[in-house]
Parts: C-alpha cells; structure tokens; sequence
C-alpha cells in the first residue's frame, strides 16, 4: 500500500452502525463518529472526506458485516484495504490504555494505516467470482463440519454397542454403500436381521467391486460379539436417521462442487492453480480466496509465513537452538496447502522429497510440512506468472 493518501479513515464495522475515525497525514482528526450502516450516510461521509484528497478506506473485516462499506467505497471510487485482526490487536498492545471501545479500534486502524502501511491487506477490486466463491465455499465448509460431526456420532454409536462392527464400517462410513446399509436395515440387531443375501444385494449395488467382501466382513464382525449392549434397540432406530442425514449432506456438498467448479472456470488463475498435482476444485478456491492479489507478497518466503508453514528459528543464547512450525498464520490457507501436499504424495517427486525429509527423522506431519513449504514456492511463480504447472525435470548424471 502507499502513503500518497489525503485522509486515512479507519472503520470499526458493526452490524447497526459502525465507527468512523478519519485522520490527516499529519494526524490531525478529520472526522469521529458513529456511522450507520446505510448507503446513503456512507455516501456521504465518503464524499465528504473526498474533498480533502484521496481516501484509503481500511476496514477491520471485509466480509459479512463490513461488506457494505467496502462496496460503497469502491462505488465512491475509493481505495479499500483490511488490517487483519491479529496484527491490530498487536497493534493496539502500542497504544495507551486498556479500554475496548469502537472509537479506540477506529483510531487505531486509521493509525495504521497513516503509519504502518506495510501491515495492510489489498481487497481485492471489484472480482464478483471471488465474492461468489466466498459464499459458496463457506457454505462448503459449514457442510464438511456437519459431515465429520455426523459421522463421528455414527462411529461413537457403534464403538458403543458393537465395537467390532464399528471397525469394518468406521472408516467407510461416508460411503454410499455403507450409508445404504445403515439407512435400510438400522444397527447391528437390523442388521443381522436383513440375512446375508440382502446384505450383499445392498452393498454390491452401491459398491460392485467391494459389496462382496464388505458384506462378508461385516457378517463376521457380527459374530464376534454375542451379548447386547443395553441402548442397542433405541440405536437401531437412530442409525437410520443419522445415515439419511448424512447421506443428504454429502449429495449437497456434491452439487456445490459442481457449481464451485463452474465458478472457477470463469476465473483466470482456476486452471494454472489446478494444474499442480494434490490441488483440487476445492483447495483451488479456498488458495485464490486467501491469496488473494499474489503481489501483495514480495517473495514465496512472505507466502509461506502468512500461510503458517515457514520454519521460526528461537535461540536463547548456546542452550535452546533449533527451527519449529509456527502457531500463527492462516489457518485456512495452512490447512489448504497441507491438505494438497497430502494428496500429492502420489506424486513421484513430491513423493521422492517427502521419502527424502522421512529419512532424515522427520515424522510424518513434519515431513508434510516441509512438502508444503517447497511446494509454496512453486506455486507462488505459478500465480506471479500465470504459468502451468511443469513437473521438474531429472537433473543429468
């Protein structure tokens, strides 16, 4: 960001009204009040400040509640930048006084952004696919967390009455065929019910190439264990239910990837970030949703330390030396770039490197990590040059 500004304004958004502090160059105090939360008042306050020169809009959240502000800014023809909550409250620990007020963070976004520019985040102008995204994705993402919390209630239920049984279809319990079990014939009493044939007829329609061997491990998990476990019976009427509800939650995370995909096709960067091997449509967006404008980083090394996956050196003189995994940066977009250096493990060289950090003591985590970070700057030329992904090639002998 510049510092070629006439008015730095700084707004603490709320969902009402929210708090406007708008400062000079020189820090003199042009503007501080509470602001509503309508494009008439935003208008106007923005056309106001407007005549003291160029207006830098820097907000505290550009999502959901600051959504508004930022739009109109940019309708104004103002300039919008986001100060990231972790870097204004260690911001704010500079500034005298214990009080939190909306006046007091107001101040201090516009502070900011008049004195440290460097810690400002770009919103990305005017891209509709990534605001698109933004609803879809989360959405996605509210989804994934009812999934696993589903499916950890069906295994926690079969650990409980019949742990054998929870062994055979615990880890595919996402599965169709599993799910259309669980949803026609109950727990493990239904089950055993239903008989071998329509058991097997169930899971070699939903799974052709396992069903047979499915249904024989789950009738020998049935045999394992002959005593009832009290709760059994209100189970079985509850295993239904879950299943149906799940099997519902993973058809509209299905349909959603659809329409995630469609959206990123209209985005240029969509195909360069799918090319890289364990990057999928998902990963894809959330990378463009936290990355953003990749100019904003100066080099791969920034990338990997906003994203959470650069090593931190801590040394105390000659006692404690060593480099660690940090426990900042965001979590989202560390989350993403370990996830697409799992998947990429069936990558022969990203194989080779991650075989390579193992042998050398590395546990599997960290090895992941390393993988992620050797991957980031790749990825990062990728993004800088709008270039495909390009498998490296052996180096001569």
């Amino acid at each position: 960001m510049t510092s070629d500004y006439g008015v730095f304004l700084g707004l603490d958004v709320g969902k009402g009204e929210h708090h406007a502090v708008a400062l000079a160059p020189d820090g003199k105090r042009l503007y501080d009040a509470a602001l509503p939360n309508t494009e008439p008042q935003l208008r106007a306050v923005f056309d106001k400040l407007a005549q003291h020169g160029r207006v830098l809009v820097v907000v505290d959240q550009p999502a959901t509640i600051g959504a508004l502000p930022v739009a109109v800014a940019r309708a104004s023809c103002q300039e919008v930048a986001y100060l990231p909550g972790l870097a204004m409250r260690r911001i704010a620990d500079l500034y005298p006084g214990n009080a939190k007020t909306d006046a007091r963070d107001a101040f201090i976004i516009a502070d900011a952004a008049r004195t440290l520019p460097h810690s400002l985040r770009r919103v990305d102008t005017g891209d509709d696919v990534l605001a698109e995204l933004e609803v879809l994705v989360g959405f996605d993402d509210d989804l994934a967390s009812e999934a696993t919390r589903t499916s950890n209630r069906i295994r926690g239920l079969l650990t409980g009455i019949h742990p054998a049984l929870e062994r055979v279809l615990g880890p595919k319990v996402q599965h169709i065929a599993v799910l259309e079990i669980l949803s026609r014939c109950g727990g493990p009493a239904g089950i055993r019910k239903a008989g071998r044939r329509k058991l097997a007829s169930i899971a070699s329609k939903h799974a052709p190439r396992m069903g047979a061997q499915l249904a024989q491990d789950i009738l020998a998990a049935l045999q394992e264990q002959t005593v009832v476990v009290p709760g059994t019976t209100a189970a079985d009427s509850v295993f239904p239910r879950l299943a149906d509800s799940l099997k519902n939650v993973l058809l509209q995370r299905k349909q959603l990837a659809s329409e995630v995909e469609g959206i990123l096709d209209a985005h240029p960067l969509a195909p360069v970030l799918i090319s890289m091997p364990g990057i999928g449509v998902r990963t894809a967006a959330r990378i463009l949703l936290e990355v953003g404008d990749i100019t904003a980083f100066r080099t791969p090394g920034h990338l990997a330390a906003y994203a959470g996956i650069a090593p931190v050196t801590r040394r105390s003189g000659s006692s404690i030396k060593g480099e660690h995994p940090p426990r900042t940066g965001n979590r989202k977009l560390k989350r993403a770039f370990f996830l697409a250096a799992f998947a990429a493990l069936a990558d022969p060289p990203s194989r080779a490197y991650y075989d390579r950090k193992r042998a050398e003591g590395k546990k599997h985590n960290a090895a992941l990590i390393c993988l992620a970070r050797r991957r980031c700057d790749v990825l990062f030329a990728m993004l800088r040059d709008h270039a495909y992904y390009r498998p490296p090639t052996p180096a001569a002998a």
